[in-house]
């Protein structure tokens, strides 16, 4: 196997089977894949959820993960923001010609480890190679298909969402966007700034075999603020939350501070937003806090009749203020 990658391992010649067999055999190695065929020949699965995704980070390994991480992260998570069961993923690659091998396996390799995790199989997948410049390095897609519960069919439409429910989140916000961020930048912080790039279809499962879930939205792009507004907006409903009750590591408040940063606004990669009836908020609390990455789960504000359309947050100094959806690009390509 050569150092770098070479155009050559995307002609589907020799290099291309060497490529698959080497590398993506060894470690996405499970029956359904090593079947070799054009398209994954899957088990009947009842009341599918499929999801697509593509990931494009700059820099593609930073603080507390990598792309190929976030890649199957991120789809497991919008299958399990469904109420889905996550069980198959496809992983598609287009690599720019030169970029060492060592950090293609290194990517792949943790894929591996992340579905392994997650408990879901990467059946199918395609590779490409492109020349030098028209790609940064490697873009990856990642298609998933899970399974959905009776019943849980209107989760992700938010159907169910009522004035009084409660709005839960698994923990601290903000942590990818400042840590995609300080790597690109070279940037240099006092303390440790991880990732907080996660999958989550455990703390999903337990919600909504357990509680009633009326709605859950991984808090990816745009952050947090862009989801309730999204709630707000389409549903016709207001929210107030509370500032202080909002997750927010003081190492994270202080850059975004010094940067010109929302933390309501920055991006997260495992971070998921619930709504429930108000008299099962302790109860989905607890679950929440009880797995690992929701340690620092919160309740942070409830839907309301009131202002229909707008979310307000009261803040730490007694005021109010209204919380939009994000315009623009606060921090380009965190996923």
């Amino acid at each position: 196997m050569t150092e770098k990658i070479l155009l050559e391992h995307g002609s589907g010649g020799r290099l291309s089977h060497h490529l698959i067999a080497s590398l993506f055999f060894k470690y996405f190695n499970n029956p359904v894949l090593n079947q070799n065929g054009d398209s994954a020949l899957l088990n009947s699965i009842d009341n599918p959820a499929f999801t697509t995704d593509s990931y494009v980070v700059d820099p593609i390994f930073f603080p507390g993960g990598n792309i190929g991480k976030l890649a199957v992260c991120g789809t497991v998570n919008d299958l399990a923001a469904t109420g889905a069961v996550p069980l198959y993923l496809s992983a598609g690659f287009i690599i720019e010609e030169g970029l060492p091998f060592a950090e293609l396996e290194e990517i792949v390799k943790t894929m591996a480890e992340e579905a392994e995790k997650a408990g879901v199989k990467i059946v199918t997948g395609d590779t490409k190679v492109v020349n030098r410049g028209q790609c940064d390095k490697i873009f990856i897609n990642t298609s998933g298909i899970g399974t959905i519960g009776p019943g849980k069919q209107n989760i992700s439409a938010g159907t169910m969402i009522r004035p009084g429910d409660s709005i839960l989140i698994n923990g601290f916000i903000g942590d990818h966007g400042i840590a995609v961020m300080g790597k690109r930048e070279s940037l240099q912080f006092g303390s440790d700034v991880l990732s907080d790039c996660a999958s989550l279809h455990h703390i999903s499962k337990n919600l909504v075999d357990r509680v009633d879930v009326h709605f859950m939205r991984d808090a990816t792009r745009g952050g947090l603020a862009t989801v309730l507004t999204g709630i707000s907006e389409q549903y016709g409903l207001g929210i107030e939350i509370e500032e202080d009750k909002v997750p927010v590591r003081d190492s994270i408040r202080g850059l975004c501070e010094l940067f010109g940063f929302d933390p309501l606004y920055v991006a997260n990669e495992g971070k998921m937003v619930v709504v429930v009836p108000p008299e099962q908020e302790q109860s989905a609390l607890d679950i929440i806090r009880s797995n690992e990455h929701g340690e620092a789960g919160s309740v942070i504000g409830r839907i309301t009749g009131d202002h229909p359309g707008k979310v307000i947050m009261h803040t730490t100094i007694g005021g109010k203020r209204f919380v939009d959806m994000l315009t623009g690009e606060q921090l380009p390509r965190i996923c």
